[in-house]
């Protein structure tokens, strides 16, 4: 198991600028960074790995689909969410991050005013056997996120999740499994783990208001005893949320900072999971 921790809170793109955080982060001691993925080149993602293999961190990626959807009947939607999706391939194979994950199935914040149709499905099945085919040679593998009913609505549960990843059938399409999001979407959130772990290869740590773990009711000892039950060994990632890009605090509805600083939610947050993974 290694600790890891979201750039998300200080910033939706991340450079060199930001060598003293990344610095910070090594000296609490996390093992790898995440590194959120909007925009940029691979050039720019290599000379950013360059410089976290020099720091020591390992990396893994997350990333959103905004402004184009790969389930939608338009065809030029689909074609642009399937470039979009091969671009962050393309540069999370230069950051040298293996993990990329993320709801990297619909478009984050729209909503059809319906559950989702077997024709959509169709489309997320086709996307993903491309998109999956493109990582594979990259040494890539997405780890895809069920998010809560308020963010998106072809993947919710991890239950939706797994029959989904089932379906998929790809080693390259994998699924993730988050604690915000099981905390309002399961009826029992420490149960889901179960459900999700044949294709568990990524877990994201967040309180349920998104502030530093362990201030709020995520059950920490039950979640953390049921990975290790699961015989998950990745990352364990802290997701807290700042208002650092407004399109995507809009979108999850970030309207208020819910920790004090960010120094807290990564040094109590580091303790939270260093000290409950040892007790679980």
């Amino acid at each position: 198991m290694k600790l890891g921790f979201n750039l998300l809170l200080w910033t939706p793109h991340v450079t060199l600028a930001h060598e003293p955080i990344l610095r910070a982060l090594k000296k609490t001691g996390y093992d790898g960074v995440e590194i959120p993925m909007f925009e940029g080149t691979p050039d720019h993602y290599a000379r950013l790995g360059a410089l976290l293999e020099k720091i020591g961190l390992e990396r893994t990626v997350v990333s959103v689909i905004q402004g184009k959807n790969p389930i939608s009947p338009d065809k030029a939607s689909q074609a642009a969410a399937l470039d979009y999706a091969k671009w962050t391939v393309d540069c999370s194979a230069a950051l040298g991050a293996p993990i990329l994950g993320g709801p990297m199935h619909s478009e984050l914040g729209f909503f059809s005013g319906n559950p989702a149709t077997a024709a959509e499905r169709k489309r997320a099945l086709s996307f993903h056997k491309k998109a999956g085919d493109y990582a594979g040679k990259k040494g890539v593998t997405f780890a895809l996120e069920a998010l809560n009913r308020f963010e998106c609505y072809f993947l919710n549960t991890m239950q939706q999740l797994a029959e989904y990843l089932d379906e998929v059938n790809h080693p390259h399409i994998q699924g993730m499994y988050d604690t915000f999001h099981s905390n309002i979407e399961e009826k029992d959130p420490v149960g889901a783990i179960k459900t999700i772990a044949k294709h568990m290869v990524h877990v994201h740590i967040s309180e349920n208001d998104r502030g530093t773990p362990g201030k709020g009711h995520v059950p920490w000892p039950e979640t953390y005893k049921a990975l290790k039950k699961s015989k998950y060994d990745g990352f364990l990632t802290i997701e807290a949320f700042g208002r650092s890009m407004p399109a995507l605090a809009a979108a999850t509805r970030v309207w208020r900072d819910f920790a004090p600083s960010p120094e807290e939610v990564y040094k109590l947050g580091y303790r939270n999971m260093k000290q409950g993974w040892a007790k679980a």
